[in-house]
């Protein structure tokens, strides 16, 4: 009987076309609508790192106090004396310190030009904290991290550039001017949002091309790409000078398995603030925070206001578009009142009525769906006019976002028919018989 509905759905879209092009438009354009600023609000409103989020911290120590701070929180990063202090005490399972870093590639021949490359120093802890994806090789190791050995991972991007996509690992690649040995090339891993540095990007930020040991970095006096953010006095004129500032720049992590660890390291960080203020380092009470992924994400506002606001909108025009098909629904029900009071006269139950009527607004539903499945494509392809560009290209019509959006037009139109179709059950046999 499904199937016999389905094809007296399809031959009453053919009754009345001008009615069911309507309809068909509303729900298409409506699904849309949404589904554009879904494929947006998806990708930058995503578990970055579903199977550790909840074992990833980031630590907050308070090292410029209440006159400096905004709203009472801690900098989003730490100066080199108390990142060092934090890894020395090494009160975590996994740790890592990072921050960004610049480089010149240089060529191996004189055919090519330096090219450019923007990637972070981090401990040999970052590759198994954060699930680095490798294509050939791995990370380097602790004792490579004592020795500041001159280590690097580099990119598959930068691996076809430089190494033509062989396995480059235990080749020499020339940064800065320097040799480095490549131990391993990652595999296009780019979490988005760039949870590990929102200090420095914005969360969106395009592949990194390498990373080198941070202590190698140290060692090369390496200043920071990226943010560098100050409060007092900016006197220093050294690298040793600069480290023993109040400047944040480092950004350190710290995995966490259990609640008693974490309850564990919050404890040693606020053990840790009250022992600098003690040697008077600090004038001002320990003032620490430790955030978990979903936490740190939320509390710095990753997802932009703007995707969340046209969502909204997005919702609220596919709801008046449903609104409309409501009415147009039970338009095109009720002005075959005749028909289903012969149908009813004849035996068909109330039950009958309801199948096959919301059948046929399936059947309209799945029209709109494809309609919105194209505008869809259209729309994700012109996304970049409303988002900006390092938003708009996250934005992608892939499996998951084709099947939603056939199944929102489907169900959507269905439970818009829920009324329509309940009038059409409720019509009265004996007065269309009259009236015939």
């Amino acid at each position: 009987m499904l199937a016999y509905y389905f094809q007296l759905g399809l031959r009453s879209l053919r009754r009345n076309p001008a009615l069911t092009a309507l309809m068909v438009m509303a729900i298409g354009f409506g699904v849309a609508a949404s589904m554009i600023t879904y494929s947006v609000f998806r990708a930058v409103s995503g578990n970055p790192i579903p199977d550790k989020s909840a074992q990833l911290f980031i630590p907050q120590v308070d090292a410029w106090g209440p006159q400096q701070n905004i709203d009472g929180e801690p900098v989003e990063a730490l100066g080199y004396i108390d990142a060092m202090a934090l890894m020395r005490a090494h009160e975590a399972k996994r740790q890592t310190l990072l921050y960004q870093v610049q480089m010149s590639v240089m060529p191996g021949d004189d055919r090519d030009l330096p090219l450019n490359a923007i990637g972070y120093a981090v401990g040999s802890d970052f590759f198994a904290m954060f699930e680095v994806s490798f294509r050939y090789g791995g990370g380097w190791s602790e004792q490579d991290d004592d020795a500041r050995a001159a280590d690097v991972v580099i990119s598959a991007e930068l691996n076809q550039k430089v190494f033509a996509g062989a396995n480059s690992v235990g080749r020499t690649i020339n940064l800065g001017g320097r040799d480095y040995r490549v131990v391993g090339v990652t595999n296009h891993w780019n979490p988005r949002p760039r949870f590990y540095d929102l200090f420095s990007t914005h969360g969106f930020a395009d592949e990194s091309d390498i990373y080198i040991p941070f202590t190698r970095a140290l060692d090369l006096q390496m200043r920071p790409s990226g943010r560098n953010s100050c409060r007092g006095s900016l006197s220093f004129t050294t690298w040793q000078e600069y480290l023993q500032s109040n400047c944040v720049w480092i950004t350190p992590w710290v995995e966490l398995d259990t609640p008693a660890e974490v309850a564990s390291y919050r404890s040693f960080l606020t053990h840790y603030a009250a022992g600098q203020q003690r040697a008077g380092r600090y004038a001002w009470a320990p003032n620490v925070r430790l955030r978990d992924v979903a936490q740190w994400l939320d509390y710095r506002h990753v997802v932009p206001p703007e995707t969340r606001i046209s969502l909204a909108v997005a919702l609220g025009f596919f709801l008046i578009c449903l609104v409309n098909t409501i009415g147009l629904l039970l338009a095109k029900f009720m002005r075959r009142a005749g028909e289903i009071g012969v149908r009813r006269a004849l035996g068909a139950t109330r039950l009958e009525i309801y199948a096959q009527y919301l059948t046929e607004a399936g059947t309209v539903g799945l029209a709109g769906g494809v309609l919105g499945l194209l505008l869809t494509a259209l729309g994700v392809a012109g996304v970049g006019v409303l988002f900006p560009p390092q938003i708009a290209q996250l934005a992608q019509l892939d499996v998951s976002l084709v099947g939603l959006t056939l199944l929102a037009a489907i169900v959507a139109t269905v439970l818009a028919a829920f009324y329509p179709a309940w009038r059409a059950a409720h019509v009265q046999p004996a007065w269309q018989l009259k009236s015939s």
